[in-house]
């Protein structure tokens, strides 16, 4: 059983109308890794819904927080603004609201792609409803209960100064503490760093609770059913523990279903983090492989287990593997240890599973066909030569104008060079050729003249032909990627040559060997 239909199960048991959480913080470039809690969380939402629940799911900006440290990425101007809160700070582009919005807008483009079923919320604005006062309120009351909790369970010293709350000072417009014992509801005195002595309404954006209070006084507001966590988050004695109590003990509310993930790395890099910026973002990776494919890509192993996320080759062997899981969703023939990898292709869809198995052309060989024409109507041509499209359905050739365009991009920028080519128009300037090479395409040309055009005829002419030649099979190989693409290594040769016009490939092995 996938584990999203285990989780969906046990909270659709216990809950009438489930509520999951998802969220993250704008604080920087917002990378792949950062995916996985809002995909998590929309496979269990979509799996709950299947079982027939009233499920919603939000997604939560915590644009209230503030900019601890300025990363590398900002200019320098940035450290007036540390200990801001975010969405206070200006955007570093000047194409957005604030800071939050700028870093947070391309994620929530990537979230919305991927077909996350998702209410938006930002904290500030929440703030601003006066939406957290009761929360607020509760804690300055049982500030010492809390004091003990936190002692208990993060063992963490007993601060008898501990705050709750952080005012924003009217004056820097940086958060600071407040004054405890001026506290009457709904005001609280502070006194700045920066020398400004002012007042704090925690039924307006005045102030925001800490991280170990906010979060669990989210699950009071909302009622939260379930929530996927970073794993950071799950450590004994970490946020989730310490949210536990006091949303028990201190708020009078129940602890959501926890679903801690751990992270998603980078292969070859490591861990990645958003004050660091990260070369793979989520935008990228849903322009370099289809939304219902990335969904897949973290869908298929528990979240405990950590990811390693391949830009590269890693990009092409996802593909074939979701398409393999495809096949078997439809003819329903799969062994018991590939059901959950087919589970995890339908549960990929959300809920929107083509009616019949899709015009499915292979990644890589895509990823050829592409680099061989510019246009679609090009792409359409050449797939022709080697597969039946005449039958493809309005779904599918919008799948197909998809996966072109996600080539395209993953070719322009993460694609490794070994797969990169162009085909000349004639032969490339430079190649050298010895007789051996050119007796070997002489009688290739022989050959192929009057041979069927596909890809197993090609190939058997190419064995057949470098094995009785001097130069032998290898080398064979490398004078057609020569000839074509002035390389020594290419794409399969023989789907590679039957995707071209039968015509221009024996004049150009004709001109090779004159």
């Amino acid at each position: 059983m996938h584990w999203a239909d285990v989780i969906a199960k046990e909270i659709a048991d216990t809950c009438e109308k489930p509520l999951i959480a998802t969220g993250i913080s704008p604080s920087g470039i917002i990378h792949v890794g950062s995916l996985r809690e809002a995909i998590t969380g929309e496979s269990v939402r979509s799996a709950i819904e299947g079982l027939g629940k009233d499920v919603r799911m939000i997604y939560m900006i915590d644009s209230a927080d503030s900019l601890r440290k300025r990363s590398d990425f900002l200019p320098a101007s940035y450290d007036e603004h540390l200990k801001k809160p975010l969405s206070e700070i200006p955007c570093p582009c000047g194409n957005h609201d604030n800071f939050a919005h700028h870093f947070a807008q391309p994620f929530l483009n990537a979230v919305k792609t991927l077909d996350v079923n998702c209410e938006v919320l930002w904290a500030h604005e929440l703030y601003e409803k006066g939406v957290f006062a009761e929360a607020i309120d509760i804690c300055f009351r049982k500030r010492k209960e809390i004091i003990k909790i936190l002692h208990e369970v993060s063992g963490r010293e007993e601060k008898e100064d501990y705050t709750p709350y952080n005012p924003l000072c009217k004056a820097c417009g940086r958060f600071t503490v407040p004054i405890l014992d001026t506290y009457s509801y709904p005001t609280v005195e502070y006194k700045c760093t920066c020398g400004h002595h002012g007042t704090a309404d925690i039924t307006k954006w005045d102030g925001k609770l800490t991280w170990r209070l906010e979060w669990p006084a989210k699950w009071l507001i909302f009622g939260t059913s379930a929530e996927p966590y970073g794993k950071d988050h799950a450590a004994a004695g970490g946020s989730y523990d310490t949210g536990k109590r006091i949303a028990e003990e201190i708020y009078g509310c129940k602890a959501p279903y926890p679903i801690p993930y751990e992270f998603v790395q980078l292969k070859g890099m490591g861990q990645m983090h958003k004050s660091t910026g990260s070369s793979i973002t989520g935008e990228d990776a849903i322009n370099m492989t289809p939304p219902e494919l990335v969904n897949y890509l973290f869908l298929r192993v528990n979240p405990s287990k950590a990811i390693d996320y391949d830009p590269g080759m890693g990009v092409l062997d996802m593909a074939d593997e979701y398409d393999r899981m495809e096949r078997l969703f439809f003819s329903g023939e799969f062994a018991e240890t590939e059901e959950n990898a087919v589970r995890a292709y339908e549960i990929a869809q959300h809920n929107r599973i083509p009616k019949e198995l899709p015009l499915q052309i292979p990644y890589r060989h895509l990823v050829n066909v592409v680099q061989m024409t510019d246009t679609f109507e090009g792409v359409l041509e050449i797939l022709s030569r080697t597969a039946d499209v005449s039958g493809a359905t309005e779904e599918d050739i919008s799948r197909l104008k998809k996966r072109v365009d996600c080539a395209k991009f993953w070719l322009n920028g993460f694609a490794p060079s070994q797969v990169k080519f162009f085909v000349y128009p004639a032969l490339p300037p430079g190649v050298k050729l010895t007789m051996s090479d050119k007796v070997f395409f002489q009688k290739l040309v022989e050959k192929m003249n009057d041979a069927n055009w596909d890809a197993e005829t090609i190939g058997q002419i190419i064995s057949e032909t470098g094995k009785d030649s001097p130069i032998g099979l290898k080398g064979g190989f490398r004078a057609i990627y020569q000839v074509l693409i002035a390389k020594d290594v290419g794409p399969r040769l023989g789907s590679f040559l039957a995707s071209m016009d039968k015509q221009f490939v024996i004049n150009r092995f004709t001109e090779a060997y004159r």
